[in-house]
């Protein structure tokens, strides 16, 4: 149970019950992670305008790339609750459950080429509080085996992403 009491779906603004609209419709519920953030109409935007952008749209980086940080970053902040979640976000955006699988054992065990567990070893990194002491050399690496910069700043905002609703979820207890 949440430690602050998240609002249900009549209780939420009414731009905020057109986005959980479908939602509602396709599962029948509305998960923790969007009733916390539909207490504030501008947190719940810009937190959709980084979903949309990272997660859902077509990017740089493949769905599996992506789906891959989303849950290697949520294992290594503990968040069960986003783990559960992007294992079936990762399903429904066409991931195989063996590369799921693999993904939870971590990133030695996924089934992939050097540089994408080059680039997912980086993104666990780049979670963690010592971040700053990421020097040029290791995005130069990065480059070397192929990433555009723009890919490299994805996979890093996509981090950014995970470690923001990751504190969300943990903090206010969702999922529990």
């Amino acid at each position: 149970m949440a430690y602050i009491d998240l609002p249900e779906f009549e209780e939420m603004s009414p731009l905020i019950q057109e986005k959980a609209r479908p939602i509602m419709e396709k599962t029948g519920v509305l998960g923790d992670i969007f009733k916390l953030i539909a207490i504030d109409e501008k947190i719940y935007n810009a937190t959709d305008g980084m979903v949309q952008s990272y997660l859902l749209n077509e990017t740089e980086l493949p769905y599996d790339t992506k789906e891959s940080i989303a849950l290697l970053i949520s294992i290594e902040n503990g968040c069960k609750m986003c783990v559960d979640v992007h294992r079936g976000i990762a399903k429904m955006l066409g991931m195989s459950e063996e590369r799921i699988e693999e993904v939870l054992q971590g990133v030695e065990s996924i089934s992939t080429s050097d540089e994408e567990k080059a680039l997912l070893n980086f993104c666990i990194r780049a979670s963690g509080k010592d971040n700053y002491k990421i020097v040029k050399s290791e995005i130069d690496a990065l480059k070397e085996m192929g990433y555009s910069e723009k890919q490299i700043l994805e996979a890093v905002a996509i981090t950014g992403y995970f470690n923001y609703i990751n504190t969300l979820s943990n903090v206010f207890g969702l999922g529990q």
